[in-house]
């Protein structure tokens, strides 16, 4: 069993810079592919990035690249989402959530949240104009 736990998150001006991370507990975070996905009021959870277990691959959706940087620490169990330029469209709860795949290929992921096993508590993050 793993436990996510989100933090940093808040309220920041248009233009301006956030910095949430997730910290897990029970368990390394080294066999699972890490990703995070957010949720906007009255709309659907939508994935936002993802990080292979060695932090070799990365994939952003369209709506963040270039924009948004996830890493991870495996050493402090930790995964971070870096989020720059942000703008009132970024406003949502982030959700970190952790897919267990020991046994797949180092370069591995999925964007889909239906293949992720454990998720966060979420975090608010809300972009003023």
């Amino acid at each position: 069993q793993v436990q996510l736990v989100e933090s940093g998150g808040g309220l920041v001006q248009a233009g301006g810079s956030l910095r949430v991370s997730c910290t897990a507990s029970g368990r390394t975070l080294s066999p699972y592919v890490m990703a995070w996905f957010r949720q906007a009021p009255g709309k659907e959870r939508e994935f936002v990035a993802v990080i292979t277990r060695g932090g070799g691959r990365t994939y952003y959706a369209d709506s963040v690249k270039g924009r948004f940087t996830i890493s991870r620490d495996n050493a402090k169990n930790t995964v971070y989402l870096q989020m720059n330029s942000l703008n009132p469209d970024d406003t949502a709860v982030y959700y970190c959530a952790a897919d267990y795949t020991p046994y797949y290929s180092a370069g591995y992921y999925s964007t889909n949240g239906a293949a992720y096993d454990y998720w966060g508590q979420g975090t608010q993050v809300t972009v003023s104009s």
